[in-house]
């Protein structure tokens, strides 16, 4: 029992196989769980899967069984239910900066420049490496749960906005938003008030 225990804390964050050919799963966290029945304990196990296609869509899923592999083969199936889309600059990094939060989590998300890597912590590095993002800097506040670390950067990537949302949103042409974007550093012009 020991020695299966020990097998699993190491296999943690070590999973990130690929089972379908467009799809990358990364085992986030599995946690021992006991029902207490009349003869006494039945142990099982929860895991928490994390499944991207690491070109903009990513998903997670927490999956319940006696055994370990069925445990994360029912996370896995549920990651992929529930897929987003995230909008991605370059295909490496994100539009802007952003903050999400889950119960007691809050995480802060950054854009980064070329060259930065993913500078995040555990859950949060998982969810960035099946996403497909090469460079973020991410700081996660409060609750260290993985879970709730989970949660709380799905919901700051469903805050992430594309300069097309945007544009389609106000009624411009990207190039024009972007335009603005560059002249931020200088003095607004009439239009702009």
């Amino acid at each position: 029992m020991a020695r299966e225990r020990e097998r699993e804390r190491g296999d943690r964050g070590e999973r990130g196989g690929e089972r379908d050919s467009e799809f990358v799963d990364k085992l986030v966290h599995i946690n021992r769980v006991a029902k207490v029945v009349k003869g006494g304990r039945r142990f099982g196990f929860a895991a928490l899967v994390v499944v991207g296609d690491q070109k903009g869509r990513v998903g997670f899923g927490h999956g319940k069984a006696r055994e370990v592999p069925e445990a994360i083969r029912k996370a896995t199936d549920a990651a992929k239910r529930g897929m987003i889309r995230v909008p991605l600059r370059e295909g490496r990094t994100l539009h802007h900066d952003v903050a999400g939060r889950h119960g007691a989590g809050r995480v802060h998300v950054r854009a980064a420049p070329p060259g930065t890597g993913i500078i995040a912590g555990g859950p949060m590095r998982a969810v960035f490496e099946t996403l497909g993002v090469q460079d973020v800097v991410a700081k996660s506040l409060g609750s260290s749960n993985p879970y709730n670390m989970v949660r709380a950067t799905f919901d700051a990537l469903q805050h992430e906005d594309s300069p097309r949302g945007v544009a389609a949103r106000r009624g411009l042409k990207v190039s024009t938003l972007q335009a603005r974007r560059r002249d931020a550093g200088t003095e607004p012009t009439a239009a702009e008030g």
